[in-house]
């Protein structure tokens, strides 16, 4: 599916926020039963079949977040942030915005859950090209293949 255009694959960042390195422990009658590392093999077997580079962090603390966008974007090409904010699109985050505003690269926000069901609502979504929720793992697909055919398309909108 990669376009022979571009000479380079494209690098996306999965960014995982606070309590994702939790997943399939964690509640799993709400976030399901898949952990963080089944996750991960199946976003690089997504990546490998796509043909992008994938590039995965988690961590619990906004600064590690920040200093691994900076970073992606800085010394090894990062071309797009897919990225679950978890808990500091709620309430936080104020640092994580000011970082996506930054490094002015496109932006997918992703969540297992519908956040609209749990009466949340994003105060990261508005820096989003999209966000997508409540698909559960699969999230992280359509998030992922969503930002892939962003960057084909050259950032345009269609």
């Amino acid at each position: 599916m990669s376009d022979p255009a571009i000479a380079v694959q494209p690098h996306i960042l999965l960014l995982q926020g606070p309590n994702m390195n939790y997943l399939g422990k964690r509640q799993p009658e709400l976030y399901g039963s898949t952990t963080a590392a089944q996750l991960d093999e199946i976003v690089r077997q997504h990546a490998r079949d796509t043909g992008y580079r994938l590039s995965i962090f988690y961590t619990n603390s906004e600064g590690a977040a920040l200093d691994r966008i900076y970073e992606a974007v800085e010394n090894e090409g990062m071309d797009g942030l897919v990225m679950n904010p978890a808990s500091w699109s709620v309430g936080a985050g104020a640092s994580i915005r000011y970082c996506i505003m930054s490094v002015a690269k496109p932006y997918v926000e992703v969540h297992l859950r519908n956040q609209y069901v749990m009466k949340n609502v994003s105060t990261l979504a508005d820096l989003a090209v999209g966000v997508v929720q409540g698909f559960g793992i699969d999230s992280y697909l359509l998030g992922l293949d969503a930002m892939y055919r962003h960057l084909l398309r050259g950032n345009a909108a269609s």
